[in-house]
């Protein structure tokens, strides 16, 4: 609490350090939307599988930046439901990449744990899920 009786203000996801997560993750929804969006029509033949798990990367990576730029509390689970799945799907594609190189034909955002992409993919969903914990109302 502070001197006058207020209670300390807790930041929200849009805010500060926030607002960078939030340009991370539109990034990584522009970046992988264009990518998906070109692969699926011009060359889905070659690696399906591949390019309907980079849409349904971008897919979630567009849901996690609108739901953690509004910050209200159905938007803070629906990032939450977002960022988690994210997570599942980093960890699980990038197992699968290594276990079984050739299973998707091509490398996905997630594959090798996001490898091409610096390894961000993995990082981002903890830093995302630690940051909707640190900005919740107490």
């Amino acid at each position: 609490m502070s001197e006058q009786g207020l209670s300390p203000r807790i930041p929200s996801t849009g805010r500060g350090f926030g607002r960078v997560l939030v340009a991370i993750y539109a990034i990584f929804a522009l970046a992988a939307t264009a990518r998906s969006v070109f692969q699926i029509t011009t060359k889905f033949s070659e690696a399906p599988l591949a390019y309907l798990l980079s849409a349904l990367a971008a897919s979630i990576y567009v849901v996690a930046t609108i739901a953690l730029a509004r910050g209200d509390r159905t938007s803070r689970r629906v990032a939450a439901g977002a960022i988690l799945i994210e997570l599942i799907g980093v960890l699980t594609i990038g197992t699968a990449s290594l276990v079984w190189p050739g299973a998707f034909g091509v490398a996905t955002v997630w594959s090798g744990f996001g490898s091409g992409y610096w390894f961000v993919p993995l990082v981002l969903p903890v830093v995302g899920l630690w940051w909707l914990r640190h900005t919740r109302s107490p």
